[in-house]
């Protein structure tokens, strides 16, 4: 089969300014589907945005009160997809990571490292993948072009087809992918008020899970997998 990533990242300022972050855990997270079944996904967003008169971006910072009619028919969609519409992020905490015995005290090449290891763990058996991640400025222009490499060795009966760059703002899948790395991100560094819209949302979506606190879970977790590395080896 043929699967799509859409991936984003919460907190990278837990690497590069580590004292400044509020943060304990950098997140990177993907959102996994078959390729076949992209069009009619964003289309089902369409339909919300359309039915909700939302036009806006989907970001989990932006997150608001006012607009929780939609916010929750986004989450409502996310399940109801079931096991065609995957999620599934790495958890790492800054204050563990030694970037100079192990990622040349380079934070950039830490990061990338980290983004492997969330991608290559679900890489299955004769399927074929397309990656796609949210754009931004690297200070080594050959990243995108390294992770690719080095994911297509990892499973040599899978293919890696692609890794590519995408303007998250014109993207809905990858804003999908920020609005629920948003939620697991919140829950593990602790950032939301009880009681918040954002609070809210989180609780919304864990009783559709059918989970008392977001948190991390197995490996074999298929829906909302949260992989909370173990830096001294293991998952």
């Amino acid at each position: 089969m043929k699967f799509d990533i859409y991936c984003d990242e919460s907190h990278p300022d837990v690497f590069w300014s580590k004292s400044e972050s509020r943060a304990r855990f950098l997140l990177i997270g993907g959102l996994w589907l078959p390729t076949e079944e992209r069009a009619t996904i964003k289309a089902s967003i369409r339909q919300l945005r359309n039915q909700y008169a939302f036009h806006e971006e989907i970001k989990w910072h932006k997150v608001h009160g006012g607009r929780r009619q939609f916010y929750n028919a986004l989450i409502d969609l996310f399940i109801a997809y079931e096991l065609r519409l995957r999620f599934r992020c790495i958890a790492v905490e800054g204050d563990k990571v030694d970037m100079v015995r192990f990622h040349q005290n380079d934070e950039e090449l830490g990061f990338y490292k980290f983004y492997y290891q969330m991608v290559k763990h679900w890489l299955d058996d004769f399927n074929e993948y397309r990656v796609f991640c949210d754009e931004k400025t690297n200070r080594a222009g050959d990243r995108l072009e390294t992770l690719h490499r080095t994911l297509d060795c990892a499973n040599l009966t899978s293919n890696v087809l692609s890794v590519q760059a995408l303007p998250s703002h014109e993207v809905d899948l990858i804003q999908l992918a920020d609005f629920l790395l948003g939620m697991a991100s919140s829950r593990l560094n602790e950032t939301v008020a009880p009681g918040s819209s954002k609070d809210l949302l989180i609780r919304r979506l864990e009783q559709a899970l059918h989970l008392n606190r977001l948190g991390p879970t197995r490996k074999s977790e298929p829906k909302f997998n949260i992989f909370k590395i173990n830096l001294q080896g293991g998952w």
